[in-house]
């Protein structure tokens, strides 16, 4: 199961929403990464992070200025390490909880290894837009990207929207099932680990297919 970040070129540079597992995931995991890495058979690939991938691709991670978080949790937020220089944005619900948890499952899913080089927050709370019927909070990048206020799977958790030329990419995190396939799992289990919106978005997809709605995480049998 991969974790899906998105590349965004920005008037303020490259923008990264969400990391997936960073080089110390792969480096020098904790006992909690380990644990994720057995039960989902997730190889040792440093290639596969982030920081990597893009020089891969020629381009020197320094150019991300930017990473977006939909939330903390270690799988999502675990290449941050990699970019100690850029911002990240976030909901101010999602930093408070990361920082004072108040459940076994919020204690449990932040790494704190994560956080170490005490990264350059920058947080947001009021919604003053709308995208859609969604209540929305505008960042200041173009071309415009909206953070989505989703609470459920984590206390602060936020979809991104993204204005793709003359269309909309909706990265809508752990808010809904793997792959976007949003009858993957049974209902209960959906408000019990994803949270409440799964029926929600997946309406939205229905009425409004032309967004391209992905999850923030994504499987392939091989």
């Amino acid at each position: 199961m991969d974790n899906l970040a998105i590349l965004v070129e920005t008037d303020q540079g490259l923008v990264l929403v969400d990391t997936g597992l960073g080089l110390h995931d792969h480096e020098s995991p904790t006992r909690l990464v380990r644990m994720f890495r057995r039960i989902f058979r997730v190889p040792y690939a440093p290639n596969s992070t982030a920081f990597q991938q893009l020089e891969s691709m020629g381009i020197s991670p320094t150019n991300v200025k930017h990473i977006i978080q939909t939330h903390l949790h270690f799988d999502h937020a675990g290449g941050l390490p990699d970019f100690p220089w850029a911002q990240v944005h976030l909901h101010q619900k999602e930093l408070a909880a990361m920082l004072k948890p108040n459940t076994w499952l919020e204690r449990f899913a932040y790494d704190k290894a994560d956080f170490t080089h005490e990264p350059n927050w920058v947080t947001y709370e009021n919604c003053t837009e709308k995208w859609y019927e969604f209540d929305a909070i505008p960042l200041p990048f173009t071309p415009r990207i909206y953070m989505i206020p989703l609470f459920g799977h984590t206390s602060g958790h936020c979809g991104v929207a993204i204005q793709d030329g003359l269309g909309w990419l909706f990265q809508a995190g752990d808010s809904i099932p793997t792959n976007a396939a949003f009858d993957l799992t049974p209902g209960w289990l959906n408000r019990m680990v994803i949270g409440p919106h799964v029926e929600r978005i997946k309406a939205f997809a229905h009425f409004h297919p032309e967004v391209n709605i992905v999850a923030g995480h994504k499987y392939q049998r091989i």
